[in-house]
């Protein structure tokens, strides 16, 4: 089969273009924002390219169109697919007749952690020996890549098994359900559940009816993994619940605590499972580490096992990454764009490096933060931070009177290369520099590396 995909170049369809070539099929694509590392992963892959939407890409004659949720109405070549009457699917759809049909789905879902869960929970089945194939929103350190079909090579057959990233954003701009309940899950982590993506949603109410419309089709021999802690999952369960449920943060379900040598111990309900060693920060991914280990454990995975396979775990990129170190002065990137996800990236660095200074550099550029949803708790959650430099060139709303009660700890700055200029003059040894944004930021990560180096 020949596919076009619209959006080529977004993380998820990315992704499947990867997967839909693994499979045999024959894949092209196009996309308004075609760069690099995306378009040069892609062309790695033999997958043609093309920039923009014009609808002479009509003529390239696919048996099929797969429409990214990028594309809308008035787009051109949407509009001449629909003229001529062609088909085309969401790439959801695709991903779920095509590839996931008849396998055991194990899908993560939630608000924060969905990367990071997804990618221990890939790497712990792929210790195992289960070389479950995966679609993640980044690129796990132990594999290198963002997706992948999942092959036993022995038997040249595809595994059972398949890791997804669920996303509650929607499918396409004809079909406004999640993309999650396209996906048939066996076994679904719930990691947590706040108000985001205000873009599409109304109000938290309206997200949490989309996660119960995903627990609706989790079959009676499923799992959900659940945050014990949080309160709009149990909502989402009060609506109706037919699959069982295991726990985790809670002390008749899954835990974890720390020790006093700094390991963890892993329980559940209430019997030692094992010691995990790791270098991993914060409380949160604490938390990803027990979602992890019980859908692997639903999946045929004994806890112990599981545990050793985090001990080797490497995490993704763009979570903490130490991008370099330049005269003391580390620098790091992260994709925390979210006030609960800024703060507890915070707090799991001041953790780590005790009393030295943090410098936290925002941009606020997810279309939430745009929209304003989050300005009053925007300056709670970067609390922590020593001094925070925020990028403020796409933001319709008053971000200084937002950020006024962090006093002059905080510059705002409309002009990147003037705001890089003011961080390497305000950095010096000792300093930990914590670069968060959902997006590239312009290239901020290396152009601050190199004003640091001169």
């Amino acid at each position: 089969m020949h596919i076009h995909i619209l959006g080529i170049c977004g993380t998820f369809m990315g992704g499947l273009a990867v997967l839909a070539r693994a499979a045999g099929h024959t894949v092209t694509g196009c996309d308004a924002n075609v760069y690099p590392p995306m378009s040069t992963q892609l062309r790695d892959q033999q997958i043609e390219l093309i920039e923009g939407y014009d609808a002479d890409q009509i003529k390239l004659k696919p048996d099929l169109f797969v429409i990214g949720n990028v594309v809308s109405r008035g787009n051109p070549l949407m509009e001449a697919i629909l003229d001529a009457h062609l088909p085309y699917l969401s790439g959801p759809q695709w991903l779920a007749q095509h590839l996931l049909h008849n396998r055991w789905v194990l899908a993560v879902a939630g608000t924060h952690g969905k990367t990071t869960t997804s990618s221990m929970l890939a790497w712990i089945l792929e210790y195992a020996g289960l070389s479950p194939g995966f679609l993640i929103g980044g690129v796990p350190e132990n594999f290198g890549l963002s997706a992948r079909l999942g092959i036993i090579e022995a038997e040249q057959t595809p595994s059972p098994f398949f890791v997804i990233e669920a996303d509650e954003y929607d499918t396409a701009f004809f079909d406004k359900r999640s993309k999650f309940v396209h996906y048939q899950p066996r076994t679904v982590v719930l990691n947590n559940l706040e108000y985001d993506h205000a873009d599409i949603f109304p109000d938290l109410a309206a997200i949490e009816r989309q996660f119960h419309h995903l627990i609706r089709i989790v079959p009676r021999n499923g799992l959900l993994v659940v945050n014990g802690q949080d309160t709009a999952l149990q909502r989402v369960l009060n609506q109706g619940c037919w699959t069982p449920v295991e726990q985790f943060d809670v002390d008749d379900g899954w835990q974890i605590t720390m020790e006093q040598n700094e390991s963890l111990s892993v329980r559940f309900q209430g019997v030692s499972q094992g010691i995990l060693h790791w270098e991993l920060l914060g409380e949160h991914n604490c938390m990803n580490a027990l979602a992890a280990l019980a859908a692997a454990r639903h999946a045929g995975v004994p806890a112990q096992l599981g545990i050793e396979a985090l001990s080797r775990f490497k995490n993704v990129k763009r979570r903490m990454e130490l991008r370099g170190v330049i005269n003391d002065i580390h620098v790091y990137d992260d994709f925390a764009h979210h006030p609960t996800a800024i703060r507890t990236t915070l707090a799991g660095l001041r953790a780590k490096i005790g009393q030295a200074r943090i410098i936290a550099v925002l941009e606020p550029r997810s279309n939430t933060m745009k929209l304003g949803v989050w300005q009053n708790d925007l300056a709670a959650s970067l609390d922590q931070a020593d001094q925070i430099f925020c990028y403020a060139h796409q933001i319709g709303w008053n971000i200084d009177s937002a950020l006024a009660s962090l006093d002059d700890k905080t510059e705002i700055h409309h002009d990147l290369t003037t705001m890089i200029s003011a961080i390497a003059a305000t950095a010096h040894p000792g300093d930990h520099i914590l670069i968060m944004s959902n997006g590239s930021f312009s290239g901020l990560h290396d152009k601050l590396l190199d004003t640091l180096r001169t």
